[in-house]
């Protein structure tokens, strides 16, 4: 089943498993989030339901996201992100989607924008080389040198790499594991880093990665130093 929710970034801190072990972990405040839109195959072509998270003041938004929410009867809502669940036919305008969405165990994809880092060169924003420190190499050492272009195409392609703002991107982290959930206070523990600041909002969704459960015949060794490895007829002989 496919799940998704919106949260908050509240910060990093570290945890201890049942044998002790420290995991680091990032606490998301996540939900509660009020379905405020419910698409229908029917009518446009595919299932899915808008969902709304943090309640803000009406003056601070404007008038066709205040005109909509109004519609749906939901209090005004600061952050509106669509998904496509496998449940959202049985969802309806009004229900809530809370934190134990998601159980530990889970599987996740964690979706923000990164920090911003400023004005950025090539070194530090594409890992560029400096050029030449020796024969006449001048003070330009960090630049990004020549562009190759010439009286064909007298032109720089676009998205060659450059100087400029680095960070505030959309980054997605795949196949986190969610370590622990509480739902009273409708935080989420993700083991690992997530993008963005404290305080930066993220949506939470299953992982789109396959993860198989590989089984393998401990009789049976796969290393070719081992007999069993070269032979395993003859290792399941000494059964």
């Amino acid at each position: 089943m496919k799940k998704a929710i919106i949260g908050k970034k509240v910060g990093m801190t570290q945890i201890f498993d049942e044998t002790g072990k420290v995991i680091p972990v990032t606490v998301i405040e996540a939900g509660p989030c009020t379905v405020v839109q419910k698409k229908t195959a029917e009518k446009e072509g595919y299932a899915s339901v808008q969902l709304g998270f943090e309640e803000t003041k009406e003056k601070k938004l404007n008038k066709p996201e205040l005109g909509h929410l109004k519609k749906a009867g939901v209090a005004p809502l600061k952050v509106l992100k669509e998904f496509r669940l496998e449940d959202a036919e049985s969802m309806n305008v009004g229900d809530v989607v809370k934190a134990d969405v998601f159980a530990a165990g889970d599987k996740v994809d964690v979706t923000g924008i990164s920090r911003g880092k400023g004005y950025a060169g090539v070194i530090k924003r594409y890992g560029a080389q400096r050029t030449p420190t020796t024969h006449g190499g001048g003070p330009v050492h960090r630049h990004a040198g020549s562009m190759g272009s010439s009286t064909d195409p007298s032109r720089i392609f676009k998205g060659k790499i450059g100087a400029g703002h680095m960070g505030v991107e959309q980054v997605t982290i795949e196949n986190l594991d969610v370590v622990k959930v509480d739902p009273e206070l409708n935080l989420i523990a993700i083991r690992g880093a997530i993008p963005g600041p404290k305080g930066g909002i993220v949506t939470i969704k299953n992982t789109v990665k396959n993860n198989k459960v590989k089984v393998v015949d401990t009789t049976v060794s796969t290393n070719p130093q081992k007999a069993s490895g070269r032979n395993p007829q003859k290792a399941s002989a000494r059964k």
